[in-house]
């Protein structure tokens, strides 16, 4: 089986590529590199082009069976300050994406949604039927995007897994691929770069919020078990019913928390100063990934 894996020259997606190359999958790249690197893509067919390339992507759908869909705007506090680039991308060129998989023999579909779906939720943990009330243009365009999904899906039959990530953490023990960020935003590899000095120090947004330390808590997941998780979605598919499913570990950690595991295992302090909360961060989410399970 050939699988196209969209955005996989990125974090998750490079680690996703690697685990259906265990399995024994064909996969082709297909990246823009805006913010993927050739490097996570190494060993595998790389094409350069857009999502929204509608004819380069048709002339690739006939040579797989199946497409992982990672391509996306991710920061949440950018899509606070710029909400059109986020559905213009997330989105509108998703779209376009759907167009070429439509006209195509392509009817397995995986796709890097979000836990941020679900907004500011009433209680933790969160299900699947929690409802999806987004908080920010980020968690907005990639629900636009599942709506599309479940509605391609009913019509023409588009089968399709969309996984709702929590936090992606850690990277590879073969250390050749990993978290390539420019600018780095995620928690852990930032707390790493104050440590070495390449930033003067980690901001944690928010002190003040209704959690046991008033830091954000949050679901920590490794990658490698998001990207194992792809495979599944994909092998759920030869048969199985489009499904909508978290992916998590159960366990909540606050930013202090996170903070000080770090110091102690690296036996080195970490600058740190609290600063004003983030736009469109919810105080809490923890997955139930029971479904997935």
């Amino acid at each position: 089986m050939s699988v196209l894996v969209i955005g996989g020259a990125g974090y998750i997606g490079s680690h996703a590529a690697h685990a259906l190359k265990r399995k024994g999958y064909e996969v082709i790249v297909y990246d823009n590199l805006s913010t993927g690197h050739p490097s996570l893509a190494g060993g595998f067919e790389l094409v350069i082009g857009d999502i929204s390339d509608t004819p380069k992507l048709s002339a690739l759908l006939r040579r797989v069976d199946s497409v992982m869909h990672f391509a996306a705007h991710a920061y949440v506090g950018e899509s606070v300050s710029h909400p059109r680039k986020y559905f213009q991308n997330n989105l509108v060129a998703g779209l376009s994406l759907l167009e070429a998989v439509l006209d195509s023999k392509v009817r397995k579909f995986i796709f890097s949604s979000t836990c941020a779906v679900y907004g500011n939720p009433a209680k933790v943990p969160i299900t699947e039927e929690t409802p999806r009330l987004p908080v920010n243009p980020y968690g907005a365009s990639k629900l636009g995007f599942e709506y599309a999904l479940e509605a391609y899906d009913r019509a023409y039959g588009l089968r399709f897994v969309s996984f709702r990530y929590f936090n992606a953490s850690g990277a590879d023990e073969s250390g050749k691929i990993g978290e390539i960020h420019d600018p780095e935003t995620h928690l852990i590899p930032v707390a790493f770069e104050a440590i070495h000095g390449e930033r003067s120090v980690l901001e944690i947004y928010g002190d003040d919020y209704p959690t046991p330390d008033g830091t954000c808590v949050r679901d920590y997941i490794h990658v490698n078990d998001l990207a194992e998780a792809h495979v599944l979605g994909l092998e759920h598919l030869d048969g199985g019913k489009s499904a909508e499913l978290n992916l998590g570990t159960g366990t909540g950690h606050s930013v202090r928390e996170v903070i000080s595991t770090i110091e102690r295992i690296s036996r080195r302090e970490v600058p740190k100063r609290v600063s004003a909360r983030r736009p469109g961060d919810p105080p809490e989410l923890v997955a139930d990934p029971k479904r997935a399970e």
